[in-house]
């Protein structure tokens, strides 16, 4: 059977208190609908129409061509909100998810639950629900004796009777998709809000004999709404201890999750050790055996196996296998390490791609440069690659040594096996196994140092 899926992202969210649309505030470095969009194109729906109101361009540049989308001008309710669907998907047959854009804790597996169970139900609609200590504030659900819903009650209209009931409403369900349309042209907007509820579906379809399904999830976090910060930051901690969880159960040992940030699309191989204060971002992939932290930060980064970064930053960096990285080194966009190269304290690289095995141990600044493989760039080199209006390239081939506080002023090419000289300004090509030495000699003056300090002190003395 068809597969189709409605998310409702029209809201702006007042209650965020913000300029960024509700729907776009990250959970875990991804976008809340995002999230939702991911659940429900997992579980195969052949077609995904998201709502949009406020923020519509916004919404519709950040998923681009991953769904449909239908304009809610005017936000006129839950149930208006979906016949915006309606020109679209209205004719066609099969089950329909329908599901809010703020509920980025609803798992695939949850959904192919509900979907199971709406069909072993024959139901016209299957409500996913969960149960709270207090559910103060929801909509109840309100189950028959042969535990079909005959109606979801708000909070504000229930019998002291129907509130002891602890089922809530999660706002998400399943819908016989023709059904679902045919009963949305059935509501009103009789109410002291003026608006059109999807809710009052539910009534619709149990007046007309039709069965009225719910699935409890057991997962409370999944009956997560995002309206507010509050909100927004207990999502971000179930889905934290999820994902935590998920990688733990995968091989990686995590010292301390409370310190340990993983987002939402990262991938880690087995036997790598996350230590505290780890960041790991974007669509940043680790590899296997690795040592990443104490207090590192790594985004849309690719790491080989075997590597150690240690309180360090790499940002949209390549890094090698059996490669050690840090303390203090800050990996910047275009960086491409290759195996067992080292980066050590204080280094800071930038599109630049060192070779197999070669070392920058501290102090130095390279960018802009291809380093062969086998070099060792001594403490406090540097390439020159900015004149203040244009960028140049440093080329190093293999098995080159840079002496220590070395300049290297691009464009500049250090033939294989050369030697530049400590203190040396490179301004022009090194050939293959030359030395370079570009300094001043060195001139003493006997006992010039105390000609200096006399002159000082009376210097001093005359400015009292």
């Amino acid at each position: 059977m068809k597969r189709l899926a409605i998310v409702l992202a029209a809201g702006k969210g007042k209650r965020m208190k913000s300029k960024l649309y509700k729907v776009l505030h990250p959970v875990c470095g991804k976008p809340m609908v995002g999230h939702v969009l991911d659940s429900i194109q997992r579980i195969g729906c052949e077609r995904s129409v998201v709502i949009v109101g406020h923020g519509a361009e916004a919404v519709k540049g950040y998923l681009g061509d991953r769904a449909e989308y239908a304009l809610q001008s005017e936000q006129l309710g839950t149930g208006h909100a979906v016949r915006q669907a309606e020109p679209m998907i209205g004719n066609e047959e099969g089950i329909t998810i329908v599901i809010c854009g703020d509920t980025p804790l609803v798992t695939p597996e949850t959904l192919e639950q509900l979907i199971a169970h709406h069909q072993s139900e024959s139901a016209a609609v299957s409500i996913l629900t969960a149960s709270m200590d207090d559910p103060t504030g929801y909509g109840r659900i309100i189950r028959g004796e042969d535990g079909g819903v005959t109606k979801i009650v708000e909070q504000k209209d229930g019998t002291p009777e129907e509130l002891l009931t602890k089922e809530i409403n999660t706002g998400t369900y399943c819908f016989d998709n023709k059904l679902l349309f045919d009963a949305l042209s059935k509501i009103d907007n009789n109410n002291a809000q003026g608006e059109y509820y999807l809710t009052d579906c539910i009534r619709i379809l149990h007046a007309d004999g039709k069965r009225v399904a719910a699935y409890e999830t057991l997962d409370l976090a999944e009956s997560i709404g995002v309206n507010d910060r509050v909100a927004l930051s207990e999502a971000e901690g179930f889905m934290r201890e999820r994902l935590a969880k998920k990688h733990m159960l995968n091989g990686v040992t995590i010292i301390d999750k409370a310190s340990t940030y993983i987002g939402a699309d990262v991938e880690i191989g087995s036997d790598t050790i996350l230590y505290p204060g780890t960041m790991l971002k974007g669509n940043t992939v680790i590899g296997e055996d690795c040592i990443i932290g104490p207090n590192t930060e790594i985004d849309n980064s690719v790491v080989g196996n075997g590597t150690t970064i240690r309180q360090s930053i790499a940002a949209e960096a390549k890094v090698g296998n059996a490669v050690n990285v840090g303390p203090f080194a800050y990996l910047r966009p275009g960086t491409e390490l290759a195996d067992e190269v080292k980066v050590g304290d204080f280094v800071e690289l930038k599109n630049a791609k060192i070779g197999h095995g070669s070392k920058v141990p501290h102090l130095s600044y390279v960018g802009d440069a291809e380093v062969g493989a086998g070099v060792n760039i001594g403490c406090g080199a540097i390439t020159a690659n900015y004149d203040g209006y244009n960028k140049f390239k440093t080329i190093i081939e293999d098995d080159v040594f840079i002496g220590s506080n070395s300049n290297l002023i691009a464009p500049v090419r250090i033939g294989k096996g050369a030697y530049v000289v400590a203190g040396s300004t490179i301004t022009g090509d090194v050939k293959e196994n030359d030395l370079a030495i570009a300094r001043a000699r060195q001139e003493n003056k006997a006992g010039y140092a105390d000609k200096i300090r006399a002159k000082a002190k009376a210097m001093k003395e005359q400015n009292k």
